[in-house]
């Protein structure tokens, strides 16, 4: 098939749209609990809701391309997400014969690898006191490692903060985007995305940002 032409922002729209979907339903049934209190894991299937209802391919925790040549498929790193168009399947890095092989894949060069990241303002109405910490050096190494791998041409890197108001995060967002920059990390400027979320432990809003990777030639 023909290489995918990438849109970040219906990306954005899309994976924004699974997390809304949820937090409307624990409103509707005055859940004790928001999705701020989830784990980032936790987090994963509402987000792969959001891709699927769009129409894209879900493919979690896939082995990195580089990391495809080690003979185990339960050894090496993992990228938390990889999308593809029109529900595709991704290409198996096995061979694939006869009436097994799927009639159309997409390639791991052609596919959307994303990194997940959550962080909170609040941990049961105190500060959270990682919460700059977890903003800074584990992002700044996903984006590293999506970088580095020759065989990936489009990734990103997914921000979800969950924060008092909207304010913060455009304020932290942008301080870290501006530290991003200062490492030298190829990254296009952010696709945000706010929801507005019951105020359970002091968050009212969670933000999504889809951090674009730039290819260097």
């Amino acid at each position: 098939m023909s290489e995918p032409r990438w849109s970040y922002e219906d990306l954005a729209d899309a994976l924004a749209s699974g997390l809304a979907r949820a937090s409307a339903e624990l409103e509707l049934e005055q859940a004790v609990h928001g999705l701020d209190v989830r784990s980032e894991l936790e987090l994963h299937p509402l987000l792969h809701a959001g891709l699927r209802a769009a129409g894209y391919g879900v493919h979690p925790e896939q082995r990195f391309p580089r990391e495809r040549s080690l003979r185990r498929r339960t050894e090496g790193s993992r990228c938390d997400l990889v999308v593809t168009p029109e529900g595709l399947p991704l290409v198996d890095d096995a061979a694939q014969l006869g009436l097994f092989a799927p009639a159309r894949a997409v390639a791991l060069a052609d596919a959307m690898w994303i990194e997940v990241k959550a962080v909170a303002q609040f941990r049961a109405l105190a500060p959270n006191m990682a919460y700059a910490q977890a903003l800074q050096r584990p992002v700044w190494r996903d984006v590293e490692k999506l970088a580095s791998d020759p065989q990936i041409a489009h990734a990103a890197v997914l921000l979800i903060v969950f924060t008092a108001d909207a304010v913060v995060p455009e304020h932290d967002l942008g301080v870290w985007a501006a530290r991003a920059s200062q490492r030298g990390l190829p990254l296009w400027p952010r696709v945000q995305r706010t929801l507005a979320i019951g105020d359970r432990v002091g968050h009212r809003c969670c933000t999504l940002a889809l951090l674009p990777i730039e290819r260097r030639g």
